[in-house]
């Protein structure tokens, strides 16, 4: 995804610094992203020899930060956005330190604990261009953000799987801090942003708009969205095996990353066709969703899980993009740190829902049920997004 295609405005805040924030993102992601599909691996050396653990552990970064996102928001908001980025960064790169130098489940399990409370650098690099940034610009700029996420749950775990045959993943953690280190010495050669100029009204008329949707409906379509997607991926692959027996580690990867490359390919002309009308993506994003996610239900072949992955491809461009949209309609006038550091809240929240369903769902009714779930809760959320009261922009003059 070009960052040129951005066109930014100038508002003394361009498109190299949007591109420089997520870039910054994208490399400090690695470690978070691409080393927890390995701790099957990782813990039977810190003495969980079955790695018992791994499914608590997985999720436990997120619910940490979800637990932090929003005091770290409003601290951003008081302190200073540059700097709470920056803190970000660094705290990622301490707890990836401890991680990859931890030799018991104790110590791995504290730093997991601080990458979660430390981290949230998606959340401040949100706050942080939201504060410079309104409108068409600051949806184009999340909608970057959001591929730079897509682009590292692609590469990470492909990249680390490539260096574990020359180091452990559990000793890439401490490898990997180089990271979030660089990100920091780069982010601190940007400003601190400034608010985007606003045209001045006339005198005589002032026209207030209202959001598209309200703060609470955004955090609650939030939630619903990550939870009916994310509650897919721990399964995928025993889900693939059951359907298509035989198929290869590399084949497995490369349909669970398809969803991924499709956002990477069309999210900005995705951006372009419904930034004037998101309502009537995020229902046509989650109409994909939930077909694709049935879809999963009943494919019985490669080339009908390859068709299902696409379609649910299609959802999650429609919906990330529609909540970007919906996201920096919501910023308008607001504190951004707050408002982001809330979002990634519901955010984290929806994903650790999703984990526990799916580790339910799995166990009581095999592979098929996580799939199931997510498609139903995203149907109901198409009629959700449909009510006339979800639908309250309106235009006052005074």
């Amino acid at each position: 995804m070009s960052a040129q295609a951005l066109r930014i405005p100038r508002t003394g805040f361009g498109r190299g610094q949007v591109q420089a924030v997520a870039g910054c993102y994208f490399v400090a992601s690695f470690a978070a992203l691409g080393l927890p599909p390995y701790l099957t691996e990782i813990l039977p050396e810190l003495g969980d020899r079955q790695a018992r653990w791994a499914g608590v552990l997985y999720i436990v970064p997120t619910v940490f930060g979800a637990l932090g996102a929003p005091l770290w928001g409003r601290l951003a908001d008081r302190f200073g956005r540059k700097r709470l980025l920056l803190r970000a960064q660094l705290g990622l790169a301490v707890s990836f330190l401890l991680a990859g130098w931890a030799d018991s489940m104790a110590t791995f399990t504290v730093a997991l604990v601080l990458q979660g409370i430390l981290g949230g650098t998606f959340a401040a690099s949100n706050g942080y261009l939201g504060a410079a940034l309104e409108g068409p610009a600051l949806s184009r700029a999340l909608t970057l953000m959001q591929g730079s996420a897509r682009a590292a749950l692609v590469v990470a775990p492909i990249v680390v799987g490539s260096l574990s045959g020359w180091l452990s993943p559990h000793r890439q953690y401490a490898l990997l801090a180089v990271l979030p280190l660089t990100a920091a010495l780069l982010l601190a050669a940007l400003p601190e942003p400034e608010p985007a100029e606003r045209p001045k009204a006339e005198p005589e008329t002032v026209d207030e708009v209202v959001p598209v949707v309200s703060l609470k409906v955004l955090y609650a379509m939030e939630f619903a969205f990550v939870f009916s997607t994310v509650i897919s991926f721990p399964y995928l692959i025993q889900l693939v095996d059951d359907r298509v027996p035989g198929t290869s580690s590399a084949l497995s990867g490369v349909l669970f990353a398809l969803p991924h490359l499709v956002y990477l390919v069309a999210a900005l002309a995705v951006h372009a066709a419904f930034r004037d009308r998101p309502r009537a993506g995020i229902a046509l994003g989650f109409t994909c969703i939930a077909l694709g996610l049935a879809g999963h239900g009943v494919a019985g072949s490669l080339t009908s899980l390859i068709a299902v992955r696409l379609l649910l491809g299609v959802g999650l461009t429609l919906g990330l993009v529609c909540l970007s949209v919906l996201a920096a309609d919501c910023a308008r006038g607001r504190a951004p740190g707050g408002m982001f550091g809330s979002l990634e809240f519901f955010s984290k929240a929806g994903a650790v829902a999703a984990g526990l369903a799916a580790a339910a769902g799995s166990a009581r009714f095999g592979p098929d049920a996580p799939v199931l779930i997510g498609g139903a809760a995203a149907a109901v959320t198409v009629f959700a997004t449909l009510l006339p009261t979800l639908n309250h922009r309106t235009r006052r003059s005074r």
